[in-house]
């Protein structure tokens, strides 16, 4: 797990100092559901003769030897192994010792995409955790922001919530970080890679370019990013904003003065935000 863990956060950039509250994310069924297509194994010690390696129709039933067809479509290993075991010692075998194992998992899924380097469709086997999608997708690439959306199509997490956002912090795995990505997934989830979005920041500050934009950042933050201002710049400043659905453009005011004396809100940044410090007027 550390091994994997280190390898997938190498790429995703430095985030701000996080918090030392490590907070859980809702709680999901973590054991793997049968389901049509999945190939199982069932073994009877003693009983060879009853042994298969069935697969799971699309009616949701297995074909069983003496018991016809057995539904197991939603159930977990542990439950088709009691009822396998208790409909052969109603009629047939006493106290027969079963054991059911998935050879092959081809009924459950999850969907990968965004800025990962192998996106698409992955898998789940038995309890597969947010990580283990992440590696087997091939990790993130450098257009990674560390924010990664997980939308449940198929049932809700704990609280009612359809999505949640988990930020990872780059670098060093935080607990946090490992807590985030022991996440257990389940069939129809789709595992959003959000890219980074950039600010630009120009005019009267010490470095003037371009900026990844991390959880929260403001315009105080942005200016602080490209250096603070220069001897010249004022505290007046202006974000040019452009709406991408309909291409208008909106010009907002900041005053830095205002900002610090608490009369107007450190405005939060949008990608592709242009940030402008006018020059002092002597």
């Amino acid at each position: 797990m550390t091994a994997a863990l280190v390898l997938l956060l190498a790429l995703v950039p430095q985030a701000p100092p996080p918090s030392t509250e490590v907070v859980a994310p809702p709680a999901v069924r973590a054991e793997y559901e049968v389901g049509p297509g999945d190939v199982l194994e069932v073994t009877v010690y003693d009983n060879p003769e009853l042994s298969r390696i069935p697969t799971v129709q699309t009616n949701g039933a297995l074909s069983y030897p003496l018991l016809g067809e057995v539904q197991v479509a939603g159930l977990t290993v542990a439950e088709i192994q009691r009822k396998i075991t208790n409909l052969l010692a109603k009629d047939y075998l006493v106290n027969p010792q079963v054991e059911v194992k998935v050879r092959e998992y081809q009924s459950q899924f999850v969907s990968v995409v965004g800025e990962v380097n192998s996106p698409g469709r992955k898998p789940l086997r038995g309890r597969t955790r947010l990580i283990d999608v992440l590696v087997e997708a091939g990790g993130f690439t450098p257009r990674a922001s560390g924010e990664v959306m997980i939308t449940r199509v198929d049932g809700e997490f704990e609280g009612g919530n359809k999505t949640i956002r988990i930020r990872l912090s780059g670098g060093t795995p935080t607990p946090q970080d490992v807590v985030n990505l022991e996440l257990p997934l389940r069939n129809g989830d789709i595992i959003t890679s959000s890219p980074k979005f950039y600010v630009t920041v120009d005019g009267e500050v010490n470095r003037p370019g371009r900026y990844a934009i991390e959880a929260d950042l403001t315009v105080t933050g942005a200016i602080s990013l490209a250096g603070g201002l220069t001897r010249f710049g004022s505290g007046s400043v202006k974000v040019r904003r452009s709406d991408p659905a309909t291409g208008e453009t909106k010009i907002i005011k900041v005053d830095l003065k205002d900002v610090r004396n608490g009369k107007q809100p450190d405005l939060p940044l949008q990608p592709n935000d242009v940030i402008t410090v006018s020059r002092r007027m002597f």
